[in-house]
């Protein structure tokens, strides 16, 4: 058996590949390891899916999508992908509150990472969830949310897959509406001193930067009223930017020239209106690896400015543009974001390109500036860390040590990076 995640970087040998389609199945697989870990799409960096023993595959697994009478929440399956979902949402005249720009994802994935999309005003996909219906280590079914098994609940909320299986969710929801989106190229310069102007205008906000041009690719969404059927389209096309990384990764010498080229290329406006769940999703199909810091918001563009010169200063062979979104805070224990409001600074290189020395070098200036690393991104965090910047790590422990003393859902590096 071999499983690799989506960048290629992470690979594992599980004993079993298990894709239970019921309780009963599900409750067999957890009861004959001796060590479990999840599997959604793979779009975790970080090795949180690795295992030598069984990983689980929930796509299949047969649970009612149940939508409550006020119509502003609903039991959804844990294992469907967020495409599957917000579509299978959309029928029933619903949608989620926010997503992030991919939908690969598995729900569950997602909202145990503190996966988010953009907005000033607007949490991760966890701050939208009500309650999880999981699978424990001894084959028990339980229900928590903030009345039921609070403890739990709070833990499970961004919970790195550590105490059980999530086979159920009761999220957040809205009655369907539309986006418009908008995507136009505008001077760093501008967007440096402007961003919370801009940021306040729309629903959602956001720019790519790549570190050797000094314009953006901005993109705002907005609710707005449909305009019949959207064609089949794309936030960004992502052509010429696979041939450019191509030629970064056989000329490194080329990459400075090339991202300017790809600006002036990209300075024509784009608008598109369309169904929230397939606006907010891009085809992002060129393969990269990836490093995502949390900051108190003051930070972010601070902090974005000083890593862009970095690069430039050192001339470091960077082909990805870097991400900057908007978070808002929230009181997860172990989320990012559980501080104050948030910015958010992405920063990727191609996978066909050398990245972990790049990335060893842009840490500490991502890192510095009060920063907290995605938990699914590259990072370099150990135990000490992770007690220092998150007060609740002991609360958190105690609820996994409660539910699951033999370690069945801890693989190496959740040992590793919380000292179990």
């Amino acid at each position: 058996m071999e499983w690799h995640n989506w960048s290629g970087s992470v690979n594992a040998q599980p004993q079993t590949i298990v894709k239970p389609r019921d309780e009963a199945e599900l409750r067999a697989a957890i009861l004959a390891a001796s060590k479990v870990r999840v599997r959604g799409a793979g779009h975790s960096f970080m090795p949180l899916c690795e295992t030598g023993g069984t990983l689980i595959d929930m796509s299949d697994y047969a649970a009612p999508v149940e939508i409550a009478a006020d119509r502003a929440s609903a039991w959804v399956p844990a294992g469907w992908s967020l495409a599957r979902l917000t579509e299978a949402l959309w029928s029933e005249g619903l949608s989620l509150i926010n997503q992030g720009d991919v939908n690969p994802q598995s729900l569950a994935g997602a909202t145990a990472t503190g996966t988010h999309g953009t907005g000033k005003d607007l949490g991760s996909l966890s701050t939208q969830v009500l309650a999880f219906e999981l699978m424990l280590a001894d084959g028990s079914l339980v229900i928590c949310d903030a009345q039921t098994n609070p403890d739990l609940f709070q833990a499970q909320r961004i919970s790195l897959g550590l105490f059980g299986v999530a086979t159920r969710i009761r999220i957040n929801v809205l009655p369907a509406y539309y986006l418009e989106e908008r995507v136009e190229a505008r001077p760093l310069g501008e967007m440096a001193e402007r961003w919370q102007e801009l940021a306040a205008a729309t629903r959602h906000f956001e720019f790519f930067v790549f570190p050797y041009a000094d314009t953006v690719i901005f993109k705002s969404l907005q609710p707005v009223a449909g305009e019949g059927v959207m064609p089949r389209s794309t936030d960004i096309d992502e052509r010429p930017f696979r041939i450019a990384c191509e030629l970064s990764r056989k000329a490194n010498f080329l990459i400075p020239s090339l991202q300017r080229l790809m600006m002036r290329l990209s300075s024509k406006p784009s608008r598109r209106v369309g169904p929230a769940w397939q606006i907010f999703p891009g085809d992002r199909t060129i393969r990269f690896e990836e490093m995502e810091y949390e900051l108190p918001r003051a930070d972010g563009m601070p902090t974005l400015l000083e890593a862009v010169a970095y690069i430039r200063r050192k001339k470091l062979p960077v082909a990805f543009p870097f991400e900057f979104r908007l978070v808002a805070e929230d009181d997860i224990w172990m989320s990012p974001f559980n501080r104050g409001p948030g910015s958010s600074i992405s920063f990727h290189q191609y996978a066909r390109m050398p990245w972990r020395d790049l990335f060893a070098e842009i840490e500490p200036v991502l890192r510095g500036a009060n920063g907290r690393p995605h938990w699914a991104k590259r990072h370099t965090l150990r135990a000490e860390d992770v007690h220092a910047l998150y007060p609740r790590t002991g609360d958190f422990l105690k609820v996994r040590a409660e539910v699951d003393p033999a370690g069945k859902f801890v693989n190496a590096d959740l040992a590793r990076l919380f000292g179990i």
